[in-house]
């Protein structure tokens, strides 16, 4: 069962300049939605610590556990493609993870131990996306920060990962960070969701309330824009 991770500020600053301004709670699964530099991008690379020395950042959180990257938070890339070395055996980016424990990990996401031994470049990309979920797995965390998982993938991989992570989740009990831009895809994976402009939250509830009637134009332009990019309906 997920626990409530209240962020009760993020700012980031850069050349005297505020990016982005925001506070939020994440329970089961939240998607963080935006357009291209809306600033959700700068939100989770914030709480990666992964934030260039020229930004500031204030971050006041609680949760019930340390957000530590690689201990309590680990992190799920956009792109499975370029998440890892294709020079490196899969088995070989399972760092500090036993053999049978990654084998055991594989199985989670409903790989098979043979994949061990190949390469990323030999692998389709729905398998690279698991392989990627399982090395986050590893960590056992507490948190899953999610970067547009699903961007990179056809339409029915997207729906086979969505339903993975719904399923991981519900047997570990992990929280879900879902940052996109597609609400649609968002809508299938998370409960909550916040929409975010220029570094600002402009709408947040319940993510059925939110589909069904916007607030704002911004939201309402996301989800227009997202069924109109889609080769199916969900």
């Amino acid at each position: 069962m997920s626990h409530m991770i209240h962020i009760k500020r993020l700012r980031i600053d850069c050349a005297g300049r505020t990016l982005v301004d925001i506070a939020f709670e994440i329970g089961s699964a939240l998607a963080l939605v935006g357009q291209s530099g809306s600033g959700k991008s700068l939100t989770l690379k914030a709480l990666l610590g992964m934030l260039p020395p020229s930004m500031a950042c204030e971050l006041k959180a609680e949760a019930p556990y340390g957000l530590i990257r690689g201990e309590t938070v680990a992190f799920v890339p956009q792109n499975p493609f370029t998440a890892l070395s294709p020079l490196t055996t899969i088995g070989a980016h399972f760092e500090g993870v036993t053999p049978g424990d990654a084998v055991g990990l594989l199985e989670q996401v409903g790989l098979d131990e043979a994949l061990l031994r190949r390469y990323p470049p030999e692998l389709s990309g729905g398998q690279l996306q698991r392989v990627v979920i399982a090395i986050a797995l590893s960590h056992a965390p507490k948190l899953l920060l999610l970067d547009e998982p699903t961007t990179a993938l056809d339409p029915e991989t997207r729906r086979l990962i969505i339903a993975l992570l719904k399923a991981l989740q519900a047997s570990i009990g992990f929280s879900m960070l879902f940052v996109t831009h597609d609400i649609v895809s968002a809508r299938a994976l998370c409960d909550d969701v916040c929409v975010i402009r220029e570094g600002v939250v402009v709408e947040r509830g319940e993510m059925r309330h939110v589909m069904a009637s916007p607030e704002q134009e911004y939201t309402r332009m996301l989800i227009d824009a997202s069924f109109a990019n889609r080769e199916y309906r969900t």
